[in-house]
C-alpha cells in the first residue's frame, strides 16, 4: 500500500522573537505540518539539525539560526485511482468529510486491492499520493456506515490525528443491538487481538485502554437502540463491548451470535432480522476543531435506509405488542 520516499531538505530560520524558546516548540512552529512528538524524534534521531549539529529537543535556540529538516516519509502510491462516487458532507482545501456507506472498505488489502475508499481518494484528489494512508486519520469497517474525515494536507492530517489521541474528537453511533436495556452505562474493558481468532478483538486484561459511553435511545420489546459515544477508538471496539456486555449488535458476523426472535414477532420484523447481513452499527455524528480555522465542524450523516427500515420493524412490532396486551 505505501512505500517510503525521500523529501528534499525542508529549511527555516529561527526568527528572532523565539531566542530563549526550547528547539522542539520553535521546530513545531517553523514546520507546522508536522506535530511535536514527531520532529522532538527527528530532533533526537539527527534528521533536524541546528546549525548543521546534532542538538536535544530541549535545548534553546536564538535569532538567526538555522534549522535543516531531512527526513523520508511513508507515503500512499500504489492505490490505483477509481472513479467511486462519494458522498461530500463537507469539503475545502484543508480536508474532506464523507458519509461512507456500509460495504465500502476504507483500506486496500488482502482481497480488496480496488474499489476502496482510497482508491476513490486518488481519483478525486491526485496529490493524496504525497499522503501517508492517502489522508486517512481514522476509520470504519467495512459494514459500518457513516460520517468519516479525511486529511488533504499533512498539516491537516498531523492536527487531526492528534486532536483524536488527546480524545478531543467527539465521534458518536447509532447501533441496534439485542435485548431490552433499561438504562445506560459505559463499558471500559480493555482490547486487544482474540487469542486464538486473529479476525477478532476480544476483551483481555492485557489489552489496550477502550472505553464506549452508551445511552437508550430509543427501546424495543426485546432489543435496543443506543447512541454510543467513543472515548478511544480501538478496532472493532463498540462492537466488542456490545457483545462483551451480552447485548451484541444485530447482524453483526464476528460477535453477533445466532439469531433470536422476539415471541410472536410480526412477518416484517421477523424478514427484517433475517435480512439484516450487516452490523446493524453507524457512524451519526462527527465533531472536531478545524485544523486551520480552529473553528468548530459538526457533521452528521442520516441513518442509511436498510438500518432505518430494521429500526422501523421493531418500532412497529413493539406498537403491536403493546396493542395486544392492551387487549
Amino acid at each position: 500500500m505505501s512505500q517510503t520516499t525521500a523529501h528534499s531538505p525542508r529549511q527555516a530560520v529561527v526568527p528572532d522573537t523565539s531566542t530563549g524558546h526550547r528547539l522542539d516548540v520553535v521546530a513545531a512552529e517553523l514546520f507546522p505540518e508536522f506535530s511535536r512528538s514527531r520532529l522532538s524524534e527527528w530532533i533526537k534521531s539527527g534528521h533536524l539539525l541546528l546549525d548543521g549539529a546534532q542538538v536535544r529537543p530541549r535545548d534553546t535556540v536564538f535569532g538567526g539560526q538555522q534549522l535543516r529538516l531531512e527526513v523520508e516519509l511513508e507515503t500512499q502510491t500504489v492505490a490505483e485511482p477509481e472513479d467511486i462516487p462519494l458522498d461530500v458532507l463537507y469539503e475545502d482545501e484543508h480536508l474532506l468529510v464523507i458519509n461512507k456507506p456500509a460495504g465500502l472498505v476504507v483500506h486496500p488489502g488482502a482481497g480488496n486491492h480496488s474499489g476502496t475508499l482510497v482508491n476513490a481518494l486518488m481519483f478525486r484528489y491526485p496529490e493524496a499520493a504525497q499522503l501517508v494512508r492517502a489522508g486517512i486519520v481514522h476509520r470504519l469497517d467495512k459494514d459500518t456506515s457513516g460520517v468519516m474525515v479525511v486529511a488533504r494536507t499533512v498539516q491537516a492530517q498531523t492536527a487531526l490525528v492528534e486532536q483524536l489521541s488527546a480524545r478531543d474528537v467527539h465521534r458518536q453511533y447509532l447501533a441496534v443491538v439485542s435485548g431490552a436495556l433499561v438504562a445506560g452505562g459505559t463499558a471500559d474493558f480493555p482490547i486487544d487481538r482474540h487469542p486464538r481468532d486473529r479476525l477478532k478483538m476480544g476483551v483481555r486484561e492485557d489489552g489496550k485502554e477502550a472505553i464506549t459511553h452508551y445511552r437508550l435511545r430509543e427501546r424495543f420489546r426485546a432489543h435496543t437502540l443506543l447512541e454510543c459515544r467513543l472515548e478511544t477508538g480501538r478496532t472493532h471496539q463498540i462492537r466488542v463491548h456490545m457483545a462483551h456486555l451480552k447485548q451484541p449488535i444485530i447482524g453483526d458476523p464476528l460477535y453477533g451470535g445466532a439469531l433470536k426472535l422476539p415471541r410472536g414477532a410480526t412477518d416484517e420484523l421477523t424478514a427484517a432480522l433475517r435480512g439484516f447481513r450487516r452490523q446493524a452499527l453507524h457512524a451519526e455524528v462527527l465533531e472536531f476543531t478545524h485544523p486551520v480555522t480552529g473553528e468548530p465542524v459538526r457533521c452528521t450523516a442520516p441513518v442509511p435506509a436498510d438500518m432505518q427500515a430494521l429500526i422501523n420493524a421493531l418500532r412497529v412490532d413493539t406498537q403491536k405488542a403493546n396493542e395486544r396486551e392492551r387487549y
